[in-house]
């Protein structure tokens, strides 16, 4: 029978081994088997689309999801080492494909963010006026939690997957092959699968990706750096009292660190630092400054057991992400720099699923329909590169970190007027906006002009008070006898 699929493919295969296609192009047909290594939120996400979309088009397809971790278990056992962040647009994007986060997934809806310097600090309100950014954990919790609380957000989507029809492997892959052209996937201990389709969504911190470069199919891994996560438990009115609903953010003078903040979760405050290849005394020097005791109790110091992890993060893109059948997305293909990891997942795993469902599943039609996507962020990652450079200049200037908490402060205390750099800051923390987006804000001439005069002015005000002791100081030395 005549399927819309036919338009798109053209005239389907007449048998399970011949993928010649009128077109000569490879496609999915009713029965193809798909293997997703990873059952993560790019696994996931790529997992649901796939599904939605061939059921409309009333296509069959059977799906197996390899993910050995189980995320309803706490601690490393079910976790994904993340800072567990879902920025602003990424919520709405889900609302729009009708994936509404349940408060049993969402531990705190943050609204807003707070901005430590060491002249003061500032909070920076949603532009929306809304609380439209959760905090999550991706496992269970942390290790040691003794009530589970929330779902885990991983578990939750690969939930949705499941529902669509997807069927959970909780084997671990050890080996994947091609025989005529299809991809292997074989588990510890388990038989080898053949399938018309493979997607690797097995994220950085594996050592999965390796198994590919084996296949000559001219992928290289990410590049990458170490971050640093970690869990604190003080209880939810600790929580409350010390960060509210808050998401705490500091622009430091420390060498290497790109990103810090403290991020409240129920019962716990989870840190996350982002930078380059974080270790221990740069964690040290963090926890150290006094902007950031200000954020704990009095007296407060880290115990000597906790949940803690130094996750690897994609800050360059892989190498040819995709080839005949098989197609690599979320972190193991490209991701956002430093921020919105999970929201490029979504982008990268729903172009990934619509190229296969629509186009096909060859190399040209990947390059065609889903490489567009996976280059649009990597060139909006040099812009943010860019915007961290300026960033870290402005760390070490001091009249610099002054006018912008000038600008930032009198911004809060006009809510009718123009938040110029507020919303800048606040896209730059959340992730919600492109950098390139961002940084074409900054240079608008009302931006430039304001931030201009409010280091003038905040330069004026430090040095005028030992211009007036200098003065006072000769004015006696002239009087003195």
């Amino acid at each position: 029978m005549q399927r819309i699929a036919t338009a798109f493919h053209g005239s389907r295969r007449t048998s399970d081994f011949d993928d010649t296609r009128l077109d000569g192009a490879l496609a999915l047909e009713d029965d193809s088997r798909v293997a997703v290594i990873g059952g993560g939120p790019a696994g996931s996400f790529f997992t649901y689309f796939l599904l939605d979309m061939a059921q409309r088009i009333s296509m069959r397809l059977e799906v197996d999801i390899y993910e050995p971790r189980d995320f309803a278990v706490t601690g490393p056992a079910g976790c994904n080492m993340c800072g567990g962040i879902i920025s602003e647009s990424l919520v709405q994007h889900l609302a729009a494909e009708g994936i509404d986060l349940p408060s049993t997934v969402v531990e705190r809806a943050i609204d807003s963010y707070v901005l430590h310097m060491d002249e003061s600090d500032v909070r920076i309100g949603t532009p929306l006026q809304e609380k439209r950014i959760a905090a999550v954990h991706r496992g269970a919790g942390p290790r040691g939690m003794k009530e589970a609380k929330w779902r885990s957000f991983d578990g939750y989507l690969l939930d949705l997957a499941a529902g669509k029809g997807a069927h959970l492997v909780r084997g671990r892959v050890d080996d994947i092959s091609l025989k005529d052209g299809r991809p292997v996937v074989q588990t510890q201990g388990g038989s080898p699968q053949g399938y018309d389709l493979l997607v690797a969504a097995v994220g950085v911190n594996s050592s999965a990706p390796k198994l590919f470069e084996k296949l000559g199919l001219g992928y290289k891994p990410p590049r990458t750096t170490k971050t640093y996560v970690s869990e604190f438990y003080f209880g939810q009115e600790t929580v409350e009292k010390y960060l509210g609903s808050s998401m705490h953010v500091f622009l430091l003078h420390l060498p290497r660190l790109e990103f810090a903040a403290l991020i409240p979760k129920g019962d716990y405050i989870t840190l996350c630092l982002l930078g380059m290849d974080i270790d221990g005394p740069l964690v040290q020097s963090f926890l150290n400054a006094p902007e950031v005791k200000r954020c704990f109790p009095p007296g407060w110091s880290v115990p000597q057991d906790f949940c803690h992890c130094s996750p690897k993060i994609n800050f360059q893109a892989a190498t040819q992400p995709f080839a005949d059948r098989v197609v690599f997305v979320g972190d193991c293909g490209v991701t956002r720099l430093y921020k919105d990891g999970i929201g490029a997942a979504y982008r990268t795993a729903k172009a990934a699923a619509v190229t296969a469902v629509f186009s096909g599943v060859s190399a040209e039609d990947f390059r065609r329909h889903y490489w567009p996507t996976c280059r649009a962020i990597n060139t909006d990652n040099n812009i943010g590169k860019l915007i961290f450079i300026v960033t870290r200049q402005i760390q070490k200037n001091a009249h610099d970190r002054r006018g912008i908490l000038r600008m930032v402060s009198r911004e809060q205390q006009n809510p009718e007027g123009a938040r110029r750099m507020s919303t800048v800051l606040w896209d730059v923390f959340t992730g919600s906006a492109p950098y390139r987006e961002v940084f074409v804000r900054t240079l608008h001439p009302c931006f430039l002009g304001r931030f201009l005069w409010d280091i003038i002015v905040t330069t004026l005000v430090a040095i005028w008070p030992l211009h007036r002791d200098r003065a006072e100081a000769r004015m006696r030395w002239k009087r003195a006898p």
